[in-house]
């Protein structure tokens, strides 16, 4: 699994009801995707900052669907350019069900 970091510059005095509702926009397309695990949005106010954190299936899948569209859509709504940080997950751990479990690459 991939756990990808993207995180975008928002505009100055954005607020958190403000980002909620850009997030909301974006938010239905990912429940159909069938490579993505998981998604958290994220948002902090002093830094005007904004972004996701997702965990895809594969490397292939986090870059695929990460792609120059991707890129353009972050560009026009929220008016900067994404960092995007990919990182290959190697433990998984879930206190919800007392569970520890190692990662494979896929």
């Amino acid at each position: 699994m991939i756990v990808a970091i993207v995180s975008f510059d928002l505009p100055p005095q954005t607020s958190r009801e403000d980002a909620v509702a850009l997030y909301n926009k974006t938010a239905p397309n990912w429940l159909a995707n069938p490579d993505l695990v998981e998604k958290y949005y994220f948002f902090d106010a002093e830094r005007s900052l904004g972004g996701g954190v997702y965990i895809w299936r594969s490397r292939e899948a986090a870059e695929r669907w990460h792609g120059e569209d991707y890129r353009k859509m972050i560009r026009s709504r929220y008016g900067s350019d994404p960092r995007i940080d990919n990182f290959d997950a190697l433990l998984h751990v879930d206190p919800r069900h007392a569970t520890l479990t190692q990662l494979v690459a896929e």
